[in-house]
């Protein structure tokens, strides 16, 4: 019986060293986690910033935009662009994230903009009157405390049990306007900060919730000083009645010099 015993655990430890020394060449290893999926609403789209690419019209994406390129400054093993003008969190729940898995490396997106209703707000301010602006921002920042953060819990929860291995990065939105700048007609200062300081509420309650789920929030309000609607050089389009879906939107030079240092720094 001691005998079987000491032969038992010689085995053992001959099987222990084979598995140590085993040819690495042999062994099987996971795939490395390297592919790159942009979701999002049209920020991340690209929607501004023109030169649009035929497929997926609906969603306006923009081969100027900043996730393509990035994915051509890096060459990421795959690269999937699947951020689409007006896409809500929810929007992004229930129809973007099929592309995400255990192979992506990378997740990045703008949402929560199209929920607080900020294209109905900007048009209410340009429309309404004083009041009436400060009333649609006021009501926006409410529905950003409440539906919007209980949304964005949601989608990051999902977007993290999809894809275990990457790493997210949840970007901002920039200041819309330059106060005491070049425009003379439109908002009175007054709107114009009201509607800046809606802006930072909106990057706060985003920043919280994705820290929450250890994403990365990468703020670009910095890259956007002084080129806000109103300045000298602005990188945002501002109302155009011809194009009214592009209207505060990052422009391409907004994408390549605001949001792409943003997220290279980021990722």
């Amino acid at each position: 019986m001691r005998q079987s015993r000491t032969a038992a655990g010689a085995c053992s430890l001959l099987l222990a060293a084979a598995c140590a020394f085993a040819d690495p060449a042999t062994a099987q290893v996971a795939p490395a986690a390297t592919g790159y999926v942009a979701l999002g609403d049209s920020y991340s789209a690209g929607v501004g910033a023109g030169d649009y690419l035929s497929s997926g019209k609906e969603c306006k994406r923009s081969a100027r935009a900043y996730p393509v390129l990035w994915a051509e400054a890096h060459g990421p093993s795959s690269f999937t662009f699947a951020a689409c003008n007006g896409a809500r969190t929810t929007d992004v729940l229930a129809e973007q994230l099929g592309h995400l898995g255990p192979r992506t490396g990378l997740v990045t997106l703008t949402a929560g903009g199209s929920d607080s209703g900020f294209g109905s707000v900007m048009t209410t301010c340009a429309l309404g009157g004083d009041s009436r602006c400060l009333s649609a921002l006021s009501g926006a920042r409410t529905a950003m405390d409440g539906t919007l953060a209980h949304n964005l819990d949601r989608l990051y929860t999902a977007i993290r049990e999809r894809a275990p291995a990457a790493r997210v990065v949840v970007l901002g939105y920039p200041h819309l306007y330059h106060l005491r700048g070049t425009c003379r007609l439109g908002l009175a200062d007054r709107d114009r900060a009201a509607v800046n300081d809606t802006v930072d509420h909106l990057n706060a309650v985003i920043a919280m919730s994705a820290a929450g789920h250890g994403f990365t929030f990468a703020d670009v309000t910095a890259a956007f000083a002084g080129h806000e609607i109103c300045s000298a050089s602005p990188w945002l389009r501002g109302i155009d009645v011809l194009a009214i879906t592009e209207s505060y939107h990052p422009t391409a030079p907004g994408q390549s010099l605001g949001y792409l240092p943003a997220l290279t720094r980021a990722s």
